[in-house]
């Protein structure tokens, strides 16, 4: 029926006996694989006849004129979450200047990860921008290992060797407890993100710092983890408020985690700020709109998007450009909860 179909990086991969990556690398010349692996690839390839899009399409450097916004988050954190709707429209915006396309992947797991990585392996798009990164996530370094021009909003650690951009978290957080220390508040709380993901350690630092200048004590206690769900945000308040019961402030690492804690503190019969002054971070639509006004840290999430998006294009037109750190301020915008 219609003849055999041609052959993919998969079926490539399965009949050398190694993974996608290898596949891929030994197509892009690199050097991180052994001779037997690149023998059984390049056996494999012949016996199939492999060819890999951009050598059908004429030359290995060809361009596809799209890129790819990478987010590892399900439906429902993209939908809730502000920050990723504001960096898309960043991006979106920068790329509106360029004929370039932009391609939104969701990677949920591990099969929507082979799947990028066979359109990175067969050069469907000409470089990466990847948002949301957690602290082990294989992908960056799959990306860089594959030479895939990629940019990240975020950094995985704070020796990030990828190109990358984002706020000044650690300022941003100091901001948010020197205006909770200057109100006269005493106990402190935080709500962190989670702990695999830089920006919420950053923030935490952050938080911490500015305590300990001030002389003030910082036990565990007065930490709670949660994961920058709304959800998260509400039991991490429960814990902090059973914890330490005497807490008259707390600093939130986003405003979804804040309307949670907002939320939990109205259960509690507790009042804000009169009892407990919330501050959040992000400073998004929800921190107008909460009960009360959220005081939030204000990030550039849009310049976040442009940024990152002209970092990747003019990685593309010159792959041996120098990689860029790129820090944006934060601002505090005070509010009717702090």
């Amino acid at each position: 029926m219609g003849g055999r179909r041609r052959p993919t990086i998969k079926s490539v991969a399965a009949l050398a006996g190694v993974g996608r990556t290898t596949v891929s690398r030994v197509i892009n010349g690199s050097e991180l694989v052994s001779e037997k692996a690149r023998a059984a690839v390049l056996a494999a390839i012949a016996e199939l006849n492999y060819v890999p899009n951009s050598v059908a399409r004429g030359l290995v450097t060809s361009r596809t004129n799209s890129v790819a916004l990478v987010i590892p988050e399900s439906e429902s954190r993209l939908g809730s979450e502000p920050y990723f709707s504001a960096v898309i429209r960043g991006v979106s915006t920068a790329l509106a200047e360029t004929r370039t396309q932009l391609q939104l992947i969701l990677v949920r797991d591990q099969s929507e990860r082979d799947q990028l990585t066979e359109s990175v392996a067969e050069r469907r798009v000409d470089g990466v921008l990847l948002v949301s990164v957690h602290e082990h996530d294989p992908l960056p370094g799959l990306l860089e290992d594959m030479g895939l021009p990629t940019v990240l909003a975020g950094r995985r650690s704070a020796d990030e060797s990828l190109s990358h951009v984002h706020s000044d978290n650690t300022g941003g957080a100091a901001a948010a407890v020197e205006h909770l220390l200057a109100r006269g508040r005493q106990t402190i709380g935080t709500i962190s993100g989670p702990l695999d993901m830089d920006v919420a350690r950053s923030r935490l630092q952050g938080w911490r710092e500015t305590l300990e200048q001030a002389g003030h004590e910082v036990p565990d206690r007065l930490v709670a983890s949660a994961d920058f769900t709304e959800e998260g945000g509400e039991t991490a308040m429960r814990s902090l408020l059973r914890q330490v019961p005497s807490l008259d402030a707390v600093f939130v690492a986003s405003d979804v985690m804040a309307a949670g804690a907002l939320a939990e503190l109205r259960r509690q019969g507790r009042r804000v700020p009169d009892d407990v002054a919330v501050i959040g971070f992000d400073d998004s639509i929800i921190a107008r709109h909460s009960t009360p006004p959220l005081t939030s840290v204000r990030q550039p999430v849009e310049e976040i998007g442009t940024t990152i998006a002209r970092l990747l294009l003019a990685e593309i037109d010159d792959p041996e450009k120098p990689r860029r750190h790129i820090v944006l301020p934060t601002e505090l915008v005070v509010r009717e909860s702090s």
